[in-house]
């Protein structure tokens, strides 16, 4: 069983979404892999949008993968797309770079540096548009699977975590996690709004405004609208979507899935969190142990993890019957379309 638990659910109209958005915060070094360098991930979630829509990432020349030489999760949602068929819908939640594939747009602004203690512009005013347009996808489709593309998100989730009163341990892009790293980010960014571990529980939103990103305002806000079957593809980000969701009162049918590699992250605590929060949560496996590509590898030894709703991805390859051996074949082969057939 390569999804865990098994997903039992059987839609007749899925429906995939991706969030993107952009940060200063993903700037800072050392903080994201998201990008080959720190300025590179303006680029990465056009680049991840302009991937599994077309196979090819158009906006940029640089190759489709990590710091490390790991590919980008967004071959694992491209390989899923393929597979199964389910429409895939890009919505900008706040770019510097704009993908050279259709996208909705509810006109949000980047995402600022949290250490500055004001990261997200109207909160409120995205959460509303993005609720308008749930409704819309609502009547469109019986359950949806979003997933996001945002650079320096590990980061921005810890802060609205910490500022909701949790002590949640986020996951990482890189093998070596830089937690201290982000604890100072978040500390300074406390200091900044004059917000306090837990002052920010009765108002999810500022919390998103001080220390989140665009991303979790148009999340929360696509699932109060949607009212349909929903879940967040993603590891500890959509965790903090989560708890903004469940501090906003929303009562709605929605729970989480991630990639094994989140899930069993000593140095985060994903299932902790999600059982905390109460929301059912499903572990996916790929199985890259045995791939062919020592890019894909890499995934086992820590690299990337998670990203693009690959999580979610999978979860949705195995809802529609698909094996691990299958899917683990169509990412190979949607890399060697991109990268060249492996050698190894």
């Amino acid at each position: 069983m390569w999804i865990n638990p098994h997903p039992d659910f059987n839609p007749e109209k899925p429906l995939f979404v991706c969030i993107l958005a952009n940060t200063e915060t993903a700037k800072i070094p050392n903080i994201s892999a998201a990008g080959k360098s720190p300025q590179l991930t303006d680029y990465t979630p056009a680049a991840d949008a302009e991937l599994v829509e077309t196979g090819n990432a158009i906006s940029i020349n640089e190759p489709a993968m990590t710091p490390s030489g790991a590919p980008t999760p967004a071959v694992l949602t491209r390989a899923s797309m393929l597979l199964t068929g389910i429409p895939c819908l890009f919505i900008n939640s706040g770019l510097r770079v704009r993908p050279m594939v259709p996208t909705i747009d509810i006109n949000a602004m980047p995402g600022g540096d949290i250490r500055k203690g004001h990261a997200v512009v109207d909160a409120l005013d995205i959460y509303k548009k993005s609720q308008a347009l749930g409704k819309k996808l609502g009547k469109l489709s019986d359950f949806v699977i979003i997933g996001e593309s945002v650079p320096g998100g590990t980061t921005t989730a810890l802060g609205v975590m910490n500022a909701l009163g949790y002590d949640s341990k986020v996951s990482s892009s890189f093998p070596d996690n830089p937690l201290d790293l982000k604890h100072r980010v978040v500390s300074e960014g406390m200091k900044s709004a004059r917000i306090s571990f837990g002052s920010l529980k009765n108002e999810p939103l500022r919390a998103v405004e001080c220390l989140g990103d665009p991303m979790m305002a148009a999340t929360a806000g696509l699932v109060d609208g949607l009212g349909t079957k929903t879940v967040l593809a993603g590891g500890t980000q959509m965790v903090s979507v989560l708890a903004v969701i469940k501090h906003l009162g929303l009562k709605r049918d929605v729970s989480i899935a991630t990639t094994r590699y989140v899930a069993d992250d000593a140095s985060a605590n994903f299932r902790e969190m999600t059982e905390m929060l109460g929301y059912q949560a499903f572990a996916a496996d790929p199985g890259f142990g045995s791939s062919k590509r020592e890019g894909l590898r890499m995934y086992e030894r820590g690299d990337v993890k998670e990203g693009v709703g690959a999580g979610g991805a999978m979860f949705a390859a195995a809802m529609m019957g698909f094996s691990q051996k299958e899917f683990r074949e169509k990412v190979e082969e949607v890399c060697d379309s991109i990268f060249g057939a492996a050698i190894s």
